[in-house]
């Protein structure tokens, strides 16, 4: 399930084929509309996608020459997942990746147009930080360039049997299926409904890691989009479910309101001039919830933040993952105006201007002087 509001950041383009009236539309190119073979063209994370569509929208409308577009992890119009994309003119259509791990192996396939000039996928957006099985930092490998904060924490519905406050070693114990009853945890006597993500999320592989768990335990559903609190497996008052804190925020306290309760059709909802242009607040019922008494979130409001405070394993850097270039910051040079950092000697768009800023912070993200710096 999927808000549906997502405009496309090509629309920024002043040219009649892309131009759409302000308000909510779609996030992919309209029919008959592809990218060029030009264009800077990224696919992955759910959690970091409305950021990107709006980094996207802001750069495009600003700029000339090569465009920044980022396609939806899922289908914006009827939610499906791996569904067929072409993602830029002269490319071959591919199923659509779900989650940071799908995008970076769409990235790694080194996939290019029909005249070898160029890659189909440019960037992959990812949630998580670089594991084991993907390529190294090197010739041939990929680059993970850090573009904001975020963390993650657990979520129950606002009707509970699960505690306030969760420890690491409580949370392991979850989802091993160690202890598989609320009250065995704090909580009220009632069995656990323990919900992952789909197992390409950069949230569900930094969740589990934080937590000190390889595999979920066979009591562990694995049904659910992330982020979404409106899907039908995380109803009910004996879930819990990891979540981004960032999207969080976004969805609460930026977001319109969806137009139904399962914020699905087009629109799903309607934003004002002062809330964010791409994303629905499609966190149902959902709350966030303390990890060893710490909360993830402070202010409130739309001054609602992420707790710098919060214990530092579940806080962590998004990124978007780039091939390994032999340049002085190892980012591909045609895509250091978009990512590189500040200090770089060609500086990145996102990571020097205070429009991009304002659109980190406004989706709940919080800034990184480390932005642009690979790894």
């Amino acid at each position: 399930m999927r808000m549906l509001i997502k405009l496309f950041a090509a629309t920024a383009v002043a040219t009649s084929a892309l131009t759409l009236a302000i308000g909510p539309a779609m996030a992919d190119p309209p029919t008959g509309v592809t990218p060029k073979e030009t264009d800077a063209v990224g696919v992955g994370s759910d959690t970091i996608e409305f950021l990107m569509d709006q980094l996207s929208f802001d750069y495009n409308k600003s700029h000339s020459g090569a465009k920044l577009y980022s396609w939806d992890a899922l289908n914006p119009v009827t939610g499906a997942m791996g569904d067929s994309i072409k993602t830029k003119s002269g490319c071959a259509a591919i199923a659509r990746p779900d989650g940071s791990s799908a995008g970076i192996l769409a990235l790694d396939a080194n996939a290019k147009t029909s005249d070898g000039k160029h890659f189909c996928i440019d960037f992959a957006r990812s949630s998580r930080g670089r594991s084991s099985s993907d390529p190294a930092k090197g010739p041939g490998g990929i680059v993970f360039v850090a573009l904001a904060k975020d963390a993650v924490t657990w979520a129950a519905n606002s009707t509970t049997n699960a505690p306030a406050s969760l420890t690491p070693a409580q949370l392991n114990a979850i989802y091993t299926c160690t202890d598989t009853n609320w009250s065995q945890v704090g909580g009220s006597n009632a069995p656990i409904n323990a919900q992952l993500p789909q197992t390409s999320s950069g949230t569900r592989a930094f969740f589990l890691s934080a937590i000190g768990v390889s595999t979920p335990g066979s009591c562990v559903n694995s049904t659910a989009e992330e982020n979404e609190g409106v899907d039908p497996a995380l109803q009910g008052p004996n879930v819990i479910f990891p979540y981004s804190v960032a999207k969080y925020i976004a969805q609460v306290f930026h977001s319109a309101k969806c137009l139904n309760s399962g914020c699905t059709g087009s629109p799903a909802c309607k934003p004002t001039s002062a809330q964010n242009k791409f994303g629905c607040d499609a966190h149902g019922s959902m709350v966030l919830h303390e990890i060893s008494g710490v909360a993830p979130t402070t202010g409130t409001g739309s001054k609602t933040v992420i707790n710098t405070a919060f214990p530092a394993t579940f806080q962590r850097t998004v990124y978007d993952v780039v091939r390994w270039a032999s340049t002085a910051d190892n980012i591909p040079a045609y895509l250091e105006k978009f990512f590189a950092s500040s200090t770089a000697s060609t500086k990145g768009w996102i990571c020097k201007s205070s429009q991009a800023a304002t659109d980190i912070r406004n989706y709940g993200f919080l800034t990184t002087p480390f932005c642009g710096t690979g790894s």
